[in-house]
């Protein structure tokens, strides 16, 4: 009976323990942009909330995060905005390589280019890229009425500003158009009283981003990503960056998913589960952003009241339809 009594404690013991492990603590990596933010806070309330699980959440960057959730010892174990081929690196290292790391199936798409207020769009035919090298454009698009028109290619030390830099010069927009290099908050106010007064304006951009839920935005068309024509070269690669860049096509379409470390799959089979299902609509998480950075709501108010109204598309991350 002694014997028994202790084989069924030992293996009460085992079972105890194997759902102490299947229900580990999961750490979620915080990058710093606030799609990452929002996609980080929405991964945590489904897992506390619909799941039973623990969270925690661990600011990192890129590298810091890929590397602890091939270390699997739950540090971090989830990368929630993996922006691809941006972060090919890494996932060349944990995913395809080591094997230590998984990708969600589903996705969503980010695109990067350059928008217009859709009036400019509509009442002025500004659809593709080269209807900016006209000198109709360079009327449309002078903002302070020295003769040129001006182009917001981004913020200094963006690598994003290097590349539209060069798009303006070899799509032939710099004859017309002078790309200009302000701070965002300076042209996002510059862009506020330009839309106000209904006056032309066009500028660098990316999706999901809230201004696509601030503005009535289009974004501009640009030749389909070609990588023969597509050469960037960055300043700290080359001082010679500017004259051996080559753009004349659009930007690679992103795809983002989120990434989780594939020891999850015995610590917590079920986060493991959803994490692999997740997709996210990228116009959603542009209102879920203008929400928080623009109205300055909180993001834990935000995301909850997204999951209440999205239970369809929550329960089929949960694998329940």
């Amino acid at each position: 009976m002694r014997f028994i009594r202790t084989v069924a404690t030992i293996a009460a013991l085992s079972m105890g323990t194997t759902g102490a492990l299947a229900q580990s603590k999961v750490m979620i990596g915080e990058p710093s942009w606030p799609g990452a933010k929002i996609m980080a806070n929405l991964i945590g309330q489904i897992i506390s909330k619909r799941l039973g699980g623990e969270v925690g959440y661990a600011p990192g960057a890129n590298a810091v995060i890929f590397a602890a959730m091939d270390g699997g010892r739950g540090d971090i174990d989830v990368h929630p905005d993996v922006w691809l081929p941006n972060q090919a690196s890494f996932t060349d290292e944990y995913v395809d390589q080591k094997k230590t790391v998984a990708l969600s199936e589903g996705s969503y798409e980010g695109r990067s280019g350059f928008c217009t207020p859709s009036y400019m769009a509509n009442e002025h035919n500004i659809k593709s890229v080269f209807d900016l090298g006209t000198p109709d454009a360079q009327k449309l698009y002078d903002g302070d009425g020295d003769g040129k028109g001006e182009i917001w290619v981004g913020a200094s030390g963006w690598a994003s500003t290097n590349v539209h830099k060069v798009k303006v010069r070899d799509y032939g927009i710099e004859t017309f158009l002078e790309p200009t290099t302000e701070d965002e908050t300076v042209f996002y106010a510059r862009l506020k009283d330009a839309i106000s007064d209904k006056k032309g304006v066009v500028f660098y951009c990316y999706k999901p981003h809230y201004v696509h839920a601030l503005y009535d935005v289009t974004m501009i068309e640009e030749p389909e990503h070609d990588p023969s024509q597509y050469t960037i070269i960055q300043p700290d690669q080359d001082a010679d960056w500017y004259n051996k860049s080559q753009i004349t096509s659009g930007d690679q379409v992103k795809t983002v998913r989120v990434a989780h470390s594939k020891s999850l799959e015995k610590r917590n089979p079920a986060a493991a589960s959803f994490l692999a299902k997740i997709d996210m609509d990228s116009d959603a998480l542009s209102e879920l952003t203008y929400k928080v950075v623009v109205q300055g709501q909180e993001i834990d108010a935000v995301v909850s009241e997204w999951i209440d109204a999205n239970g369809t598309t929550v329960d089929g991350w949960l694998g329940l339809n």
